[in-house]
């Protein structure tokens, strides 16, 4: 989003990516939906388990286990470029081009004033940014219980996505008892996502395959290479991938940034005007703390506390599977108490058929053979419910760069996160609440499934919002302290992470950095 923005205002543009893509799977899957090619397709497992058996996850599920064959390739390299180290901090990175964007789950909602706020990110200039990035991707919603939460109240949505009996059956009995819910502070609806539902351009609409974790060939979910495509056919945009950008040098009339190239190792340097760095919370922060030779020192980190919740439907127990299924989320549950649109935890709510029943079969107390035979009937009534709760920083949550010669990058991220005794104990009590609430809705929890802290894959805080002009914050307007020209884009500088989905307010802020580096 900083890049077009960029250069939509006519300035030249040089990106520096990982550039990583997808060559093993891209275009072998067949343009069928997943019930056809379960039926039909003898090459089925190469997509669906992997070539080597890479989609089967072995021993404790930990962060991006849940990735596809084919969106693997989101997290190659990163172990060789991005050394982590922690025994607290679980989470996902990626060299892709395109980033994490690849497996976006599309959500889109509008921070509050209060949480703008506290975040230190300005109101008016957010609520004009989501307008415009909203208008750039292509949004559906309804306006309904839940707008104020989501992006319901944009100016241009499309139509939300049509349910399955997962969303329609929860949805009726939320019609039903809301009265009761909603005097709790629990609110359902639709909720906005970045996917189309009418055609615009070379983008479809959603089709309804279930093939939403394996491919988009219709380009109805707006994924962020499609932007950056349409930026390579611009005169003034430049774009190098293959690179793992290490630090950067400012001088008196330029900025020299230090890169690798990763099929050689070789050294690449690059000169710029103004750098903008939106590399993610974790390694723009390893870029800045190299940039200052600042090995050792403490920066904070903020994540959102993460936990799944699988649950039955009865009713929908032996009935006969949807052909047209939904793999993005259909409804969000909010849990407003002091209904103030501040400190609301959020829980997303999806159908669950084409990440496959392998995935939970070893949870069943059962054989193999009579295992998939319960799961079968048990799957139509199959709900996963994703919850999120607001979260602020802590003594106990920081990241520190350490030497160390046994990377390619000469270091290490050390992460700890710990919440206190405080904040378990609300993480707890929002769970049982949300288990109650579902409950209400005749929709059960089975169990509570807690991944560990990053795995929700939220993460921000490591160079926060400061007025003052001092080293490792950044000023209100995005530009590093203590610096002429480098401006960070991403989540960095928030100092407060709603438990809201937190892609959109990332675009629309890198949007607003953009143009702030212009004027600065």
């Amino acid at each position: 989003m900083a890049a077009q923005t960029l250069v939509e205002k006519g300035v030249q543009v040089l990106m520096l990516d990982g550039g990583v893509t997808d060559s093993e799977y891209a275009g072998t899957i067949p343009d069928k939906d997943y019930l056809t090619i379960k039926q039909q397709e003898t090459n089925q497992y190469e997509y669906f388990i992997g070539k080597n058996f890479e989609g089967i996850p072995f021993g404790h599920i930990k962060t991006g286990e849940h990735l596809t064959p084919p969106r693997k390739f989101m997290i190659d390299k990163v172990r060789h470029w991005m050394p982590l180290s922690s025994n607290s901090f679980f989470p996902l990175e990626s060299l892709a081009l395109g980033g994490l964007g690849n497996g976006w789950g599309l959500g889109c909602c509008m921070f509050s004033y209060s949480e703008l706020k506290e975040a230190g990110l300005d109101s008016v200039a957010m609520n004009s940014a989501y307008e415009t990035v909203g208008k750039r991707i292509g949004i559906s919603g309804t306006g309904d219980d839940t707008s104020k939460y989501t992006a319901g109240h944009l100016s241009e949505l499309m139509p939300s996505i049509e349910m399955d009996s997962t969303g329609k059956n929860l949805y009726q009995n939320y019609q039903r008892e809301k009265g009761k819910l909603n005097k709790n502070g629990f609110f359902m609806g639709r909720p906005s996502l970045a996917l189309l539902t009418e055609n615009r351009g070379n983008r479809k609409a959603y089709q309804y395959k279930d093939l939403d974790f394996y491919c988009n060939q219709d380009k109805s979910a707006y994924r962020p290479t499609f932007t950056i495509d349409d930026l390579k056919l611009k005169s003034n945009f430049t774009y190098i991938g293959g690179l793992v950008v290490l630090k950067f040098e400012e001088g008196a009339n330029s900025i020299r940034v230090e890169c690798k190239r990763q099929d050689n190792y070789e050294t690449v340097v690059f000169e710029c005007r103004k750098l903008v760095i939106a590399a993610s919370c974790l390694s723009s922060a390893r870029i800045v703390l190299r940039s200052f030779d600042a090995y050792n020192v403490q920066l904070p980190i903020i994540s959102n506390p993460y936990s799944y919740l699988p649950a039955l439907q009865p009713y929908l127990l032996g009935k006969d599977t949807d052909q047209r299924k939904v793999g993005f989320a259909q409804l969000s549950l909010f849990y407003d108490p002091d209904f103030t649109n501040t400190n609301v935890a959020m829980s997303s709510i999806y159908s669950y058929r084409s990440m496959m029943a392998f995935h939970i079969l070893k949870e069943t107390p059962m054989s193999t053979k009579h295992g998939f035979e319960f799961l079968q009937y048990m799957m139509p009534a199959f709900t996963i419910a994703g919850l999120f709760h607001p979260e602020h920083g802590g003594p106990g949550k920081y990241l520190e760069l350490q030497k160390t010669a046994g990377s390619i990058t000469g270091d290490v991220l050390h992460v700890n996160y710990k919440l206190t005794d405080a904040e378990n104990q609300k993480v707890a009590f929002n769970e049982r609440k949300f288990t109650q609430a579902l409950r209400q809705l005749s929709c059960f929890v089975l169990k509570k499934m807690n991944p560990g802290h990053g795995s929700g894959i939220h993460y921000a805080g490591t160079l926060p919002f400061s007025n003052k002009n001092e080293k490792f914050k950044l000023l209100p307007n995005g530009k590093l302290g203590e610096t002429k020209n480098v401006y960070v884009a991403d989540g960095s500088g928030f100092t407060y992470l709603p438990a809201k989905g937190l892609t959109f307010s990332l675009m629309a802020n890198a949007h607003n950095v953009a143009l702030n580096a212009l004027q600065g």
